[in-house]
């Protein structure tokens, strides 16, 4: 097994243990907690100093850490990411139906290929916490499904499906009467609970179809939740692995992982709200830092934004830009936009490109068709929020926002190997 297919192997088990933002937060925590890092509570003082951190804020997750020469004015080296991804998620009073079915009601999360979802077996996924607050996290097994209608009714269906929201999109999860029935416990029992305890959840709609490398040459990875576990999962493990360097010009590295990016990232943990630069204060509190010099470490700081890119499609490559066109398997994506969508700059790229030469990884430029405007990541918002230069990358992906999407087994690792070296040495130490 080449150290690729290790890397893979390792980032589908991640991806199976988080079927929620809440899921891969807490297993983000497991894996940092293996690797002696320490939890910490928000509520909490905080020592401050050196060491190896984390927090844990709903389905967010900040780890860092701070070398021992650290200094008020060392710069953080910060690798932003998000843990969810489009899906469906379940409405209050979500137990319905008709006709003699049972059916979940559901809204629709973010911006999903509606009919990647159809005929699939489908789980429950997220928290529900308790009358008294405490949080359980929950995953069902394969539970519901939303049934494509047969092509002997609809004979026109080849020709172009049209899925209706709200009509189209309740699956089922079983037959009988839904004044009988109650989801709420099916929910409930996972968590060794009754339903009557339950004060309020979080919970989404997952697949339940196993990662699976696949291809002539084993080149391909399918999954769910590579936008935007991929990169969760690759800052995670160069966290994890980075080069422990105790020069004084060591930075602070931090992987920053937010939820609700796919929703706008409006949020107490997303982009747009305070969590990172929550975190950042009192790191550098920790170090003696007041205002001035923790803006003086902003000033030499730098982030990654790692969300996931479009490779070109061999069958609608009229959709790309006519000179660029990134492949799986050519390495990770840095992203451009001049309506700042992606916050990329000449400084930034030209930052990424000696990265990526120390680290010995190829990547690939991407940049929108003039007639297909890109969506944006978390870069923009924390750019703007905290004013630290921010270059946006990720790995090439297919099929993206489908409940089952592609990517090259190599870009997840040569992204891991290019945050790895980002996370252990300062900018002046790139070659």
């Amino acid at each position: 097994m080449t150290a690729a297919h290790a890397h893979i192997a390792d980032l589908g088990a991640y991806v199976s243990a988080s079927p929620s933002s809440f899921h891969a937060a807490h297993q983000g925590g497991v894996r940092l907690e293996a690797a002696g890092f320490t939890r910490l509570q928000e509520a909490d003082a905080w020592d401050g100093g050196p060491g190896r951190f984390y927090v844990i804020r709903d389905g967010a997750l900040i780890a860092w850490i701070t070398p021992p020469a650290a200094t008020e004015t060392t710069a953080f080296h910060i690798l932003g990411a998000h843990t969810d991804s489009p899906s469906f998620k379940l409405k209050p009073k979500p137990t319905i139906g008709r006709h003699g079915w049972l059916q979940a009601g559901v809204e629709v999360y973010g911006g999903p290929l509606l009919n990647s979802w159809l005929d699939r077996e489908l789980a429950l996924a997220g928290r529900v916490v308790t009358h008294d607050g405490v949080e359980h996290l929950v995953h069902t097994g394969p539970l519901l499904r939303f049934p494509q209608l047969a092509i002997h009714l609809d004979r026109s269906v080849n020709d172009g499906l049209k899925l209706d929201k709200q009509q189209h999109m309740n699956p089922v999860w079983g037959l009988g009467d839904p004044a009988r029935a109650d989801l709420l416990q099916i929910l409930a029992v996972d968590a060794d609970l009754e339903a009557r305890d339950i004060g309020g959840f979080d919970v989404v709609v997952a697949d339940t179809q196993q990662p699976r490398v696949f291809g002539a040459d084993g080149e391909f990875f399918a999954s769910g939740r590579l936008d935007n576990l991929s990169s969760v999962h690759a800052g995670l493990t160069a966290l994890i692995q980075a080069t422990r360097n105790d020069a004084g010009s060591a930075p602070i590295a931090v992987l920053a992982a937010f939820d609700h990016e796919e929703v706008g990232s409006g949020s107490r943990s997303g982009a747009s709200g305070p969590f990172l630069e929550d975190m950042l204060h009192r790191i550098s509190a920790g170090l003696g830092a007041g205002e001035e010099q923790r803006r003086r470490a902003f000033a030499s700081s730098f982030c990654v934004s790692a969300d996931a890119g479009h490779a070109v499609h061999p069958n609608y490559a009229e959709r790309h830009d006519p000179a660029n066109h990134p492949v799986l398997g050519g390495g990770p994506l840095l992203k451009i936009n001049a309506n700042q969508r992606y916050t990329t700059d000449a400084p930034g790229a030209a930052y990424w490109a000696r990265l990526c030469r120390d680290a010995g990884a190829p990547y690939q430029e991407f940049v929108s068709n003039n007639v297909m405007p890109c969506g944006s990541t978390i870069g923009p918002l924390t750019a703007t929020r905290l004013g630290i230069r921010t270059v946006d990358v990720g790995v090439p992906l297919l099929s993206m926002h489908s409940a089952r999407e592609l990517c090259g087994v190599e870009d997840p690792y040569q992204l891991t190997r290019v945050a790895r070296r980002f996370f252990s040495v300062s900018q002046d130490a790139v070659s």
